[in-house]
């Protein structure tokens, strides 16, 4: 896996324009439980961290409280080219259950259609929403983003690199 192939902005800037990701927590028998989820990145003057906004009493909610660690996959598939694999972008940490009025959270969900409607449909009136803010280690896990189909083609194997989250973001 090569180091620093790409910078940490060029890789948040891709991030930014997605809203699905598969969020994997740790079930009560430490296995892992893997959902898809829309999610949010938080501003870009504040500390780094995506945001997912959930049910209180919903599953991955339970097992964040049980166990805080986690892991968010965010993949970009070819839409031209069905048989290449798709690039993906893997966060791993921690993550933490914040009211839905945390003002990063707020923020995150404004930044695109999808994610507004999201935070007006996701739950029904009886149901509390809570956000899950996944704090990121500061080395992030990338494969294929933002290479050619003719390099990755010639070069899959040497696809993935790691980005470091800037010190100033963490």
């Amino acid at each position: 896996m090569m180091e620093e192939r790409f910078s940490f902005e060029f890789v948040e800037k891709q991030i930014r324009k997605k809203t699905f990701g598969v969020l994997s927590t740790i079930d009560k028998k430490g296995r892992p439980h893997s959902t898809g989820v829309l999610y949010g990145v938080s501003p870009p003057e504040s500390s780094f961290a995506l945001y997912v906004i959930v049910g209180e009493d919903y599953v991955k909610t339970k097992n964040v409280r049980r166990n805080p660690n986690v892991s968010l996959v965010v993949t970009f598939p070819h839409y031209w080219v069905r048989f290449a694999p798709a690039a993906y972008v893997r966060f791993r940490g921690t993550a933490e259950i914040l009211p839905l009025d945390d003002p990063d959270g707020q923020w995150a969900f404004q930044q695109q259609r999808i994610l507004r409607m999201a935070e007006r449909t996701e739950l029904s009136e009886d149901e509390a929403a809570v956000f899950i803010k996944i704090n990121s280690e500061p080395t992030i896990f990338c494969y294929g983003l933002g290479l050619s189909l003719m390099e990755f083609r010639r070069t899959h194997t040497e696809a993935g690199y790691r980005v470091k989250i800037p010190e100033n973001r963490r």
